[in-house]
């Protein structure tokens, strides 16, 4: 049996993973619910699995972030402590991560291994590039989309599904957060 992988991703309604501008964290719309809804899945045994720009971004972040900041929510600690695998043929270790593990190669092959050998379910938060690629592989097996009230055309960073293939989405699940976050949970097929 194969480990369930999940792409999770935070989006503007127009896409954008950040943005640049006077937008801070969670675009200014989290809320109690949202953080409270992140730290219980958090809470369940899993690997997280990152590529190299995405663990330069989060090491980066958590080095400037005073104690207080939105990187520092308990969600993100929780994942921070989270067993990890980053994925580079750039990296060299060791890594700035508590228990965190570099894999070299290609993400495809990776990921195709450790979906073959976790007794885990594998979750990466962001890496964009790698999980496009991912899903163009077939080894995506849930997209989680939470989508912040906002459209962010003028300042809307890092387009989430630029560059990807064409899928077919299966609503797996829905849920509103705070009264105006919406968690889109999908199984995703190559279309055509």
């Amino acid at each position: 049996m194969t480990a369930t992988y999940t792409f999770d991703v935070f989006s503007s309604l127009d896409g954008f993973g950040a943005a640049g501008g006077d937008w801070t964290g969670y675009w200014g719309k989290q809320g109690p619910e949202l953080l409270e809804h992140r730290l219980g899945l958090y809470s369940a045994e899993q690997r997280m699995i990152f590529g190299a720009n995405t663990y330069r971004m989060f090491v980066g972040f958590l080095a400037q972030a005073a104690d207080d900041a939105d990187v520092r929510d308990p969600w993100v600690t929780r994942m921070i402590d989270t067993p990890a695998t980053v994925v580079s043929s750039t990296l060299t270790g060791p890594l700035d991560w508590p228990d965190a593990t570099l894999e070299r190669g290609d993400a495809v092959d990776v990921v195709a291994r450790l979906k073959e050998e976790s007794d885990v379910p594998l979750r990466s938060h962001g890496s964009l590039a790698m999980n496009r690629a991912l899903m163009a592989a077939g080894l995506v097996d849930r997209v989680q989309v939470t989508v912040f009230p906002v459209i962010t055309g003028q300042h809307g960073l890092a387009p989430i599904f630029a560059g990807a293939a064409d899928f077919d989405l299966e609503l797996l699940e829905t849920r509103t957060l705070d009264g105006r976050i919406q968690e889109l949970v999908y199984r995703p097929t190559l279309h055509g």
